[in-house]
């Protein structure tokens, strides 16, 4: 499994990968888009101005979207919060991710915050905080599996920090 930015080769992947947690409902914790106004190579563009903080929404801060892929198949999302606000800082923390829903149980979540929390440290990110539901259970073993120490739990919200040096 590799974890990188996308790239408009990776379109039909992606849109495959898209298509799927829409028609799910399914939760793509680490991948943002407007399902209604989809535009893949605005969203491209627009991935690449958040890595550099440019045109970002207000309330919204730095941040680079990755896609995970084992081979040619898209098989998750994780996005990496350059720094935290007031709102990630209680809730959504460094790192969002989440696996297609055909592709759960695989193990491509704990790969994808393995690899996700290497690319933290590139950019001197030297405590990292991951969060999940209190009722995701899944979740909370990817997060421990990756070194997550339990902070605290605020309002069904679980806090873990894990130390990338």
């Amino acid at each position: 499994m590799e974890l990188h930015r996308p790239t408009i080769a990776d379109k039909e992947a992606v849109l495959d990968m898209m298509r799927e947690f829409e028609e799910t409902s399914s939760a793509h914790d680490g991948g943002f888009w407007n399902a209604e106004n989809f535009d893949y190579e605005e969203w491209i563009a627009g991935n690449a101005d958040a890595e550099m903080g440019l045109n970002i929404s207000e309330g919204w801060v730095p941040s680079i979207q990755f896609v995970g892929f084992e081979g040619d198949k898209a098989v998750g999302f994780l996005s990496l919060r350059l720094c935290l606000n007031d709102y990630l800082l209680e809730k959504g923390g460094h790192i969002g991710y989440s696996v297609r829903p055909s592709e759960r149980g695989r193990g491509y979540a704990k790969e994808m915050l393995k690899q996700g929390l290497s690319s933290a440290m590139s950019k001197n990110i030297q405590k990292v905080l991951v969060t999940c539901s209190e009722v995701n259970p899944a979740s909370r073993a990817v997060i421990v599996a990756n070194g997550g120490v339990l902070e605290d739990v605020r309002e069904g919200t679980e806090r873990y920090w894990i130390d990338v040096t």
